[in-house]
């Protein structure tokens, strides 16, 4: 059974840095593609950043040059590098997981909550 298991959010100032882990379970994920989203209240979820098995990456511009994506393909964890943090990134944060050949996530996360005061 596949289980993925997001720590690190929490409460931090605006400028502060959180990093997110996401620790996969059940089988490997070398060939797959990671991904992490975040739905603030009242709001859809939204895409943040994805990596794929060639470690390229992809990332929505609100976090472009300040949020990094990156994963541990012996560990089978993922990783958000969150910097200059502002209220705005204030959301449920999500990672998700899928085979290189679909297109749509197969495996979600619980969600850590990233709160960002001003």
């Amino acid at each position: 059974q596949v289980q993925l298991v997001e720590s690190g959010g929490g409460l931090v100032q605006a400028g502060g840095s959180l990093r997110l882990s996401c620790a996969a379970s059940g089988r490997t994920f070398s060939t797959d593609v990671w991904g992490w989203f975040r739905q603030a209240p009242g709001k859809e979820r939204e895409f943040v950043a994805a990596i794929s098995w060639s470690a390229s990456t992809d990332y929505a511009d609100p976090v472009k040059g300040r949020f990094t994506i990156s994963r541990d393909t012996a560990k089978n964890t993922a990783y958000l590098q969150m910097n200059s943090l502002k209220p705005e990134d204030t959301a449920v944060y999500y990672c998700a997981v899928r085979r290189v050949s679909v297109s749509r996530y197969e495996y979600w996360g619980q969600g850590t909550q990233v709160t960002v005061s001003s």
